[in-house]
């Protein structure tokens, strides 16, 4: 079962509490006895993969270490519409006040895992990947990707230092600068500044493709290709470099890219489209 590190969620929910709650729940606070208790139930609305039942949790923990949060599947089950997913006991105060934050992230975080698991689920007669990308919320990424990978998707590069990735931006301001960078030098630069980390080149067209393939670079990415041009491209660079379709990839082309053979594809909608679920809690 996919793991959460509580370590990284922490600070996101912290910042989440003081952003929410700030000087203090003034409603609850001035209506609801401080030794009033409360269960409560957290109930899905419609079908989905679950996500961020350890965070909701956390919410609650951060709130009221008296509250009780017993998770009644996991992370990453699906589940249908109606059912219970938490139920909740302890202070009704914080119960109260952690509802909304609580409810925020397993509704953005379940809306990504599920919908990253529509385009899985398009492809599982092929061996394309479904990557993520950077279209995240700030401050939120790991969250996110945590999700996708609830869905049955696959991390891309997490930020800017885990991957060097040529894009047409980097190779359009190299080629102004006095010794006109070209694909091959840029590789060249980026090895020889940290030989560990692997090299992927943004190619626009086939000339592009057959350029970062002499270079040498460990991925290709196929930005904005048709599908015919896709599989040139597949066909050009033959198994010598990780392929990666990238650009206006939808749920309804992703099956056509699939079959150009493409080992992957980056898919910015997963995070930065996702609709959220329908998560509702009741007091019981």
């Amino acid at each position: 079962m996919e793991k959460i590190k509580i370590d990284q969620v922490l600070p996101i929910v912290r910042l989440a509490l003081r952003e929410d709650i700030g000087i203090g729940d003034i409603t609850t606070d001035s209506l609801i006895p401080e030794d009033q208790e409360a269960t409560a139930e957290i109930i899905v609305e419609e079908e989905c993969i679950v996500a961020g039942l350890p965070v909701a949790k956390t919410v609650f923990d951060e709130i009221d270490d008296r509250i009780e949060f017993v998770a009644e599947c996991s992370d990453g089950d699906r589940i249908g519409a109606a059912e219970v997913i938490a139920r909740i006991n302890g202070p009704a105060r914080g119960i109260l006040t952690g509802e909304r934050l609580a409810l925020n992230f397993l509704q953005r975080l379940s809306g990504i895992a599920t919908l990253t698991s529509l385009f899985v689920e398009k492809v599982l007669d092929h061996s394309l990947k479904i990557l993520d990308t950077r279209k995240t919320t700030p401050g939120l990424r790991y969250l996110e990707k945590y999700a996708v990978r609830l869905g049955g998707g696959t991390n891309h590069r997490l930020g800017l230092y885990d991957l060097f990735m040529i894009k047409d931006n980097h190779i359009f301001i190299s080629s102004r600068n006095a010794d006109k960078k070209r694909i091959p030098d840029l590789v060249d630069t980026a090895r020889k500044y940290n030989p560990n980390i692997s090299v992927e080149v943004e190619a626009e067209t086939l000339t592009q493709v057959q350029m970062a393939l002499d270079a040498g670079a460990d991925i290709i990415m196929l930005d904005n290709m048709s599908p015919a041009e896709m599989k040139k491209a597949v066909d050009i660079i033959a198994g010598k470099a990780i392929t990666e379709a990238s650009g206006g990839i939808t749920i309804d082309n992703i099956v056509k890219i699939a079959e150009t053979g493409v080992d992957c594809a980056s898919v910015g909608s997963l995070t930065a489209a996702a609709q959220n679920i329908n998560i509702k809690m009741e007091l019981t």
